[in-house]
């Protein structure tokens, strides 16, 4: 009779797990998005193996950060937005959020960029793919709602794996792979300090903080919920960081070792098929494809909450398009602006795709402030604040990139 019990718990969790499954590994997933893609490229292409031991500590951070926005939405039923507009007013929250918005019009051209990319690889013009797979995404936000939204975030989550499959392709140095993550190199030049502080605005992006939260409270999550939650976080970022090893194995394995020099993940696809063959190209680009549609839905999603929350708005896919205007007019707007600046002929992708990255890594020390200190606060956490080595972990990573951004900008002045 025991041994039925222990049974029927395990399969009772088990379903407890699925029902939960979603917010950590849809946020998580968005991050290997078309910018990201891009930065793990050119990270393997120009730098081999030897920026592999980044996504360690990116991995850590990571699940700290992830974990935190969880923990203050299923405590509070509140959006990160929310709570900064709450406890830094209006005047404070409307320059960060300008600054985010911005980022966030550019990190969606990317992923339209991504999309035209990838199809161009395939013979499709831009022309034709960008509108239609823009038309797409804004029909299954517009018309749909949350639950089966998810489903479909989960199963674009799953096919970015295929990266796996492309890397293994190229026939990776194994041990040359353990050296580097055993006895991580740096150089400190500025192209590097770039790569690595866009290697981390892509992996622990802003937006990313505003969505996890926002999700946790769509998905009507509590604190009874949070240990599933926890596991749900930990397999997303999991999943993350496995995907950007393999993007940059699989460019670091055949593009570095040949010397070849590229400037966007399409570069990479097309330059895969005379190294590792045409499939291991094709896999490649349409693991690009997927992942740009991925995001290039999630991301205006994402800025359409934090915006309509800091600034007091109703949001939600749940809801309807009168019962939250400011909410959808937003998220189509970003969307239009991403379609129509890809469309413009000669506009420059990669300088938007890289710098991008850049600014998020730069603008995540200031929202991971708001972050730490929201979360500390017992009057909003009760007690659900930190413990000591989450506060030390947070912390380190605000100094260390605005050490990293610091040093980015101090560099051009010693040449």
């Amino acid at each position: 009779m025991a041994g039925i019990a222990r049974h029927k718990s395990i399969w009772k969790n088990i379903a407890i797990f699925m029902a939960i499954l979603g917010p950590g590994i849809i946020t998580g997933s968005v991050d290997n998005d078309a910018g990201g893609i891009t930065t793990y490229s050119v990270a393997g292409a120009v730098y081999g193996y030897k920026l592999l031991w980044t996504l360690i500590p990116s991995f850590i951070v990571l699940v700290i950060i992830q974990e935190m926005n969880a923990r203050m939405g299923i405590v509070t039923g509140k959006g990160l937005a929310d709570l900064i507009r709450e406890n830094a007013g209006v005047k404070v929250t409307f320059f960060i959020f300008i600054g985010l918005l911005l980022a966030d019009i550019g990190n969606t051209t990317t992923e339209f960029a991504g999309v035209a990319g990838s199809m161009e690889v395939f013979g499709v013009s831009k022309y034709i793919s960008v509108p239609i797979v823009g038309f797409m995404i804004w029909i299954l936000v517009v018309k749909g709602n949350y639950k089966f939204a998810e489903r479909i975030f989960l199963v674009f989550s799953v096919s970015l794996l295929m990266y796996v499959v492309s890397a293994l392709m190229g026939k990776p140095d194994w041990q040359a792979i353990g050296k580097s993550i055993v006895r991580p190199q740096m150089d400190f030049t500025e192209q590097s300090l770039m790569v690595i502080i866009g290697i981390i605005g892509t992996t622990i992006a802003p937006w990313m903080q505003f969505y996890m939260q926002s999700s946790v409270i769509e998905k009507g999550l509590k604190i009874r919920d949070y240990k599933y939650t926890l596991i749900d976080i930990v397999v997303g970022c999991t999943a993350t960081v496995v995907v950007a090893f393999f993007i940059i194995v699989a460019c670091a394995s055949t593009l570095h070792a040949k010397g070849i020099v590229i400037n966007e993940a399409k570069d990479a696809a097309l330059a895969l098929e005379p190294l590792a063959g045409a499939l291991s190209s094709h896999v490649f680009a349409f693991g690009l494809f997927i992942a740009s549609i991925f995001s290039a839905t999630i991301l205006p999603l994402a800025t359409a909450f934090y915006v309509c929350e800091a600034f007091g708005f109703e949001a939600g896919i749940d809801k309807k398009w009168k019962e939250a205007p400011e909410f959808y007019i937003l998220y189509t707007g970003i969307i239009m602006l991403g379609v129509i600046i890809i469309l413009i002929p000669n506009a420059p992708l990669i300088a938007i795709t890289l710098w991008t990255q850049i600014i998020n890594g730069i603008l995540l020390p200031v929202v991971l402030v708001c972050m730490i200190l929201l979360v500390n606060n017992k009057k909003i956490m009760g007690e659900y604040t930190n413990r000591p080595i989450q506060n030390i972990i947070g912390w380190g990573t605000v100094f260390t990139l605005i050490g990293l951004s610091l040093t980015l900008l101090v560099l051009p002045l010693f040449k």
